[in-house]
């Protein structure tokens, strides 16, 4: 079984930066509940202080303790929490393809070989699948707006179930409406669906945005707005957010060609990593 390296270790210092506050903001008991109720971890254990007791020294020895798929899940974990902080403090990124190499050594420490990347075609997913979603979608197209509205949220946790995503219905927290939530690469995210006549603006970006920061720091969104977007909101909404966009063009795209939704939502995330860009088609992605 794989595990981190001495040269795994001096990318890992690389791209986490201990010295620049993304773990040592940690308090001592954030940092217990982070590794507790993420890792199933207690981190101030005897066995993780062989290289001294500091925050970084003792997550570093957890990094080299454990096989490699524990450290790879610790790692998606760790790169979560960074993500959140450098956007709250306004940090940009000094650590050239920082989420690729991170990808690279996950993947590694997982079992697979050689570079990740964004394939140019995803894999086809079952057709009789398929042609049921579409089914249903065409019918949910033709209700009137107050069903259709349940009958899109009905749909859209069938998708996600139908590819394995652990697709929760909506659900309601005091005073917000949350309208589903699945399962995305062990990382999960809520979800905001629209089926209206409009663009969806940036007010409503914000608003959704908005809910994702009160959760927990590494929970992320998806906005799937199937009258799409207007382009000045999409502009002042800005990037560095933490959510992704999809449209109705985007649904039609996926279920057309057969394409898995992982991967179409994967790819939209490497986007979003890379540029900023919290939306960029389905087509563009997946040129045909």
């Amino acid at each position: 079984m794989a595990k981190l390296g001495i040269i795994d270790m001096m990318l890992v210092n690389d791209l986490f930066q201990w010295e620049a506050g993304y773990i040592l903001d940690f308090s001592n008991n954030r940092m217990a509940e982070f590794f507790a109720s993420e890792l199933g971890v207690d981190i101030y254990a005897e066995a993780y202080a062989k290289n001294g007791s500091s925050k970084a020294n003792r997550v570093r020895c957890y990094l080299q303790t454990v096989d490699g798929k524990v450290a790879a899940t610790a790692l998606k974990a760790l790169w979560a929490y960074r993500q959140v902080i450098s956007e709250r403090m306004g940090r940009t990124e000094n650590v050239v393809d920082a989420k690729s190499k991170l990808s690279d050594l996950v993947r590694r420490l997982e079992g697979g070989t050689g570079p990740a990347s964004s394939p140019p075609v995803a894999p086809k997913f079952d057709k009789t699948v398929l042609a049921q979603l579409s089914s249903d979608l065409l019918v949910v197209s033709k209700l009137a707006p107050q069903p259709r509205g349940f009958a899109f949220e009905k749909f859209l946790k069938d998708m996600f179930d139908a590819y394995g995503m652990v697709a929760r219905g909506s659900f309601r927290l005091t005073g917000e409406q949350i309208d589903g939530s699945f399962v995305l690469s062990d990382e999960p995210y809520i979800l905001e669906a629209r089926w209206q006549n409009a663009y969806t603006d940036a007010a409503d970006l914000h608003a959704f945005h908005g809910k994702c920061e009160e959760k927990a720091s590494w929970t992320r969104g998806l906005f799937l707005s199937q009258s799409g977007f207007s382009e000045q909101g999409l502009v002042a909404f800005g990037k560095g957010k933490r959510l992704i966009c999809m449209d109705g063009l985007d649904l039609f795209d996926t279920l057309r060609r057969g394409l898995h939704l992982q991967d179409v939502l994967l790819a939209k995330v490497r986007r979003a990593g890379e540029h900023g860009t919290p939306f960029v088609r389905v087509r563009d992605l997946f040129p045909e």
